[in-house]
């Protein structure tokens, strides 16, 4: 008999300290995602702000504070729907890159562009564009500068798009919005992107490095692995309903809908 109470001690305790363990793992994990929360709301309120309060005077400014507006609506829906530390900081990661939006804006306009914002997974191996290059491609011509002029109205920030480097800078069109938005480049994109940056300093890597997502690679990425199950993070069209100035059709360019102008995007097949 005092054997056997002292086996129920003894599993009693057991039984105890693993709910006991698992309650502090539970309240540790519930404290890490409030905290991340947290972190992603400064930055997403930040954004918004500079959103809601400044207006473009030309249309380098008007355009980058279209995009910014879009990244907010779209850390807003992330962070809303995040379930887990990995999730919330890419909401941040999100609004982080709204706030280089913001400030390509405020130099468009030739305001101070603010404070410093925090580097963006992948942004410094991209590289950025460090003169001004244009180049025939497709029938048309395709510009890329370190400054924004009417020729080149399209801040990029510089980072991964579908898990390849796209270099910051101001570009004649979106070239990159395309893969964004599909979540795949075409055929055209590493061509496009070898008559563009080929021997620019400031882009270290090659078009064969570009195509198959090598160049550029800093060990972070924009992918965030962690468990996404569930997670759309705000269906990547960075649209939330707001027209934010305009600005959204991209020089004419049909990306409504996934239209993308009847599949093709000036030799973009997709």
């Amino acid at each position: 008999m005092t054997t056997f109470l002292l086996i129920l001690i003894v599993l009693g305790a057991v039984v105890f300290l693993v709910m006991k363990s698992q309650q502090r793992n539970g309240g540790s994990s519930a404290r890490q995602l409030d905290d991340a929360k947290a972190d992603a709301r400064q930055s997403i309120e930040r954004l918004g702000g500079q959103v809601y309060n400044l207006t473009g005077n030309d249309d380098a400014s008007r355009q980058a504070l279209a995009d910014a507006g879009e990244r907010y609506n779209a850390a807003g829906s992330q962070i809303d729907q995040a379930t887990s530390p990995v999730q919330a900081r890419l909401a941040k990661q999100t609004a982080l890159e709204g706030l280089y939006y913001i400030r390509a804006a405020r130099t468009a306009m030739g305001m101070d562009p603010g404070p410093e914002v925090p580097t963006i997974e992948g942004q410094k191996a991209a590289g950025s564009v460090t003169e001004d290059r244009e180049v025939e491609f497709e029938g048309r011509k395709v510009a890329a500068s370190p400054n924004p002029s009417s020729a080149t109205p399209n801040y990029y920030p510089g980072g991964r798009v579908a898990g390849r480097p796209v270099p910051a800078g101001w570009y004649s069109e979106p070239w990159w919005k395309p893969a964004l938005v599909a979540g795949a480049w075409g055929m055209g994109s590493m061509l496009l992107f070898s008559a563009m940056f080929s021997g620019m300093a400031g882009v270290g890597y090659g078009a064969d490095q570009f195509a198959s997502g090598d160049g550029g690679f800093d060990g972070g990425g924009n992918d965030f692995d962690g468990d996404q199950s569930g997670f759309d993070g705000g269906g990547n069209d960075f649209g939330g309903g707001n027209d934010f100035g305009g600005g959204n059709d991209f020089g004419g360019n049909d990306f409504g809908g996934g239209d993308f102008g009847g599949g093709d995007f000036g030799g973009f097949d997709f």
